[in-house]
């Protein structure tokens, strides 16, 4: 079922070529387990580039730029957002980092300044020399998922809120 949903949005897509500078494809979002589970391995390069350009071209991973989150402690990041891409209406969460900040370990919890605290699920490492309280985005992403990204590093890392 999913290859042939994944077959119809290529179809779809055959013709969609809108440039998004905030566009990463499906497996940048993805871990390779999610991926897999979804079964998006089963694509063909090309299937996968038509589909990655259906849903750039149709704004469906464009996070929501009116609201900025920060100070926020409400329940975002907890409820499952409804349907396939989720809804962007939360928006990313900017926050800072309380503390000392050294990158990941692949199990990091993260405590921010507005009380929330998110948890690492993707399971990999990236280490950075120490800074104190950096600023942090957390956008949600497809299928429910969010990404946390410390300013001034251009890596990501696969969150869950936890509190």
């Amino acid at each position: 079922m999913l290859r042939s949903a994944a077959t119809l949005f290529a179809a779809l897509a055959f013709s969609a070529t809108v440039a998004a500078a905030d566009f990463s494809t499906l497996e940048e979002r993805m871990s390779s387990a999610e991926f897999k589970a979804a079964g998006l391995d089963k694509l063909s390069a090309a299937e996968l580039q038509q589909l990655n350009g259906w849903l750039q071209a149709h704004g469906l991973t464009k996070a929501g730029a009116a609201s900025t989150g920060a100070g926020r402690t409400d329940d975002v990041g907890f409820k499952p957002k409804s349907g396939l891409f989720g809804d962007s209406a939360d928006g990313p969460i900017t926050s800072r980092i309380k503390g000392r900040f050294t990158g990941w370990t692949g199990s990091s919890r993260f405590e921010l300044d507005n009380g929330q605290v998110w948890e690492q699920v993707d399971g990999e490492a990236f280490n950075v020399k120490a800074i104190e309280n950096p600023a942090v985005t957390i956008a949600p992403k497809m299928m429910g998922s969010w990404l946390l990204k410390v300013d001034g590093y251009n890596r990501t890392t696969r969150v869950t809120r936890i509190r």
